[in-house]
């Protein structure tokens, strides 16, 4: 059992996770820094970043954070300076940073889908192009991007942001057939419905956060901790020949 849990083990590994300040991206960095690795915690908001990073240290975690707007053209140089000036070069990439502004079709403006794509698309992708290269220099590195149901169903009033998510699967594999045969692979995350600040609006109405949940196969919503065991998995030797793949971490939303 010990050595089949070595290919879990991230201990010596470092991470950056943008969005890491709150909802899905602080639940996945947290279960990268469980499993060992040394976090970057990437995000707009400081004070936010700074009250994520003192609740993981209080449980031994390593973290150091990066304030940086993702949506900005300069973001992933401003990014790299940083792990520069922190002494880290990732070998784990998570790209959980996102929006949806939820905004009838007709209303969404040439700036919101602007800013949509630029966090759920330009972002990663030039986070890659940034950061892959020391990881194909040591032979070892793994990207996982946030999917969605919508990169694969409409939602109302999501239009941008599903063709957004409906980018990041594209993009995940076209990272995989890049970056794979130097040992980088890339992987998606397509989780169901979790309560995150993304998320409010569904949660806070009862009724639709029970008719979603009664979608699933299993007959619930998400719990952050249902996305540790894939994270961990992903970011890990265990997924070793797993990449240019979409895990839907939904409890049978879609297969329903």
């Amino acid at each position: 059992m010990s050595r089949l849990a070595e290919l879990f083990s991230l201990a010596g590994r470092a991470a950056l996770v943008t969005g890491g300040n709150s909802g899905l991206g602080l639940a996945m960095a947290r279960a990268l820094g469980l499993a060992g690795a040394r976090l970057v915690l990437c995000a707009r908001r400081m004070g936010e970043l700074e009250t994520a990073a003192a609740v993981l240290r209080s449980e031994d975690i390593a973290v150091d954070v990066a304030p940086v707007d993702l949506a900005e053209a300069q973001a992933a140089e401003r990014v790299a300076e940083r792990l520069e000036n922190l002494g880290v070069s990732p070998d784990i990439l998570v790209n959980a940073a996102g929006v949806n502004l939820r905004q009838p079709f007709a209303e969404v403006t040439a700036e919101a889908f602007d800013l949509h794509t630029a966090l759920h698309l330009r972002a990663p992708f030039l986070l890659v192009q940034k950061l892959a290269p020391a990881m194909a220099a040591r032979g070892w590195g793994r990207v996982i991007n946030i999917a969605s149901l919508q990169s694969f169903r409409a939602f109302p009033d999501s239009a941008p942001y599903g063709a957004g998510k409906g980018g990041v699967v594209q993009l995940t594999r076209a990272v995989a057939e890049a970056w794979s045969r130097h040992g980088v692979t890339c992987n998606a995350i397509a989780p169901g419905f979790f309560p995150t600040p993304l998320t409010a609006p569904v949660f806070a109405d009862a009724e639709r956060a029970a008719r979603l949940a009664a979608q699933t196969c299993i007959g619930r919503n998400g719990r952050l901790e249902d996305l540790h065991g894939a994270t961990a998995f992903l970011a890990s030797d265990a997924s070793a020949y797993v990449t240019g793949q979409v895990l839907a971490v939904d409890g049978g939303f879609l297969a329903k």
